[in-house]
């Protein structure tokens, strides 16, 4: 059994740009003393103060690059080596190929790299890994989205927890959300698209994941502004038993 609480706490699920009330996309998974900064899309930097001090982060895990999951990882470089908060090492972030560069890419303003490693201790994910942070087991699947993406599995003891990232419906989520205590997937879409791949799920293809995972409770986030929370949750819910619930801005939701 889990010796420690196992929480998700929402710190923004808004897309694709931060609103008043609710930033991009972002999470704090936490069991006991581990924390885990769960993507940082803009505005989740400040909202993840409200629950943690930076310096206590154990890692940060990024799903992909785009900048609703991805940008206050920018104004949290200046954070770690510039201001007050003080770091005794790297912190480990675990993103996408590429992360490294993308950063110092943007972050570089003379001819001398910026020095990104000096902030981030960074491991690139790939299909099916697995690393132990804390109390946590953290493995990672790729998804499809277009670009490099990946979905997440948090566990704590025997408890489990699954988070869609960006993606379309795709067997390697289903796999990874087996069984899980809770899904937390993404209901961009208000439609599936006619031309082309699809990237985002609708309600009902986060409700037929669901389903299909055999997930114990699903949590909607990333709902596109085509569509409303209650319209979401009915049509997630029109496709899957289980309770439904919406990652409301500030929501901390207990993994049991």
């Amino acid at each position: 059994m889990t010796s420690h609480p196992f929480r998700l706490t929402v710190l923004g699920s808004a897309t694709p740009y931060a609103r008043v009330d609710n930033p991009c996309s972002g999470y704090l998974v936490s069991s006991g003393d581990t924390r885990i900064w769960v993507d940082a899309g803009s505005g989740t930097l400040a909202q993840l103060q409200w629950h943690t001090r930076l310096e206590d982060l154990d890692a940060i895990w990024i799903s992909h690059l785009h900048a609703d999951h991805s940008a206050d990882l920018l104004t949290a470089y200046y954070a770690f080596l510039f201001a007050d908060v003080r770091l005794t090492a790297p912190i480990p972030l675990y993103g996408p190929p590429g992360i490294a560069d993308r950063l110092a890419h943007f972050l570089t303003n003379t001819s001398t790299r910026s020095p990104v490693e000096s902030a981030y201790d960074i491991h690139e994910l790939h299909d099916g890994h697995q690393v132990q942070v804390g109390e946590l087991t953290l493995t990672s699947r790729a998804v499809a989205h277009g670009i490099p993406a990946f979905a997440l599995r948090a566990e704590s003891g025997d408890r489990s927890l699954a988070y869609s990232g960006d993606t379309a419906p795709c067997a390697s989520l289903t796999e990874l959300a087996a069984g899980c205590d809770v899904l937390l997937c993404e209901a961009e879409s208000a439609e599936a698209p006619t031309e082309g791949e699809p990237v985002h799920h609708t309600p009902e293809e986060a409700g037929e994941t669901a389903s299909a995972a055999r997930a114990a409770r699903l949590i909607v986030t990333h709902i596109g502004p085509s569509l409303t929370t209650q319209q979401a949750l009915a049509r997630a819910s029109s496709r899957y038993d289980g309770p439904v619930d919406y990652a409301t801005s500030g929501a901390v939701f207990t993994i049991r």
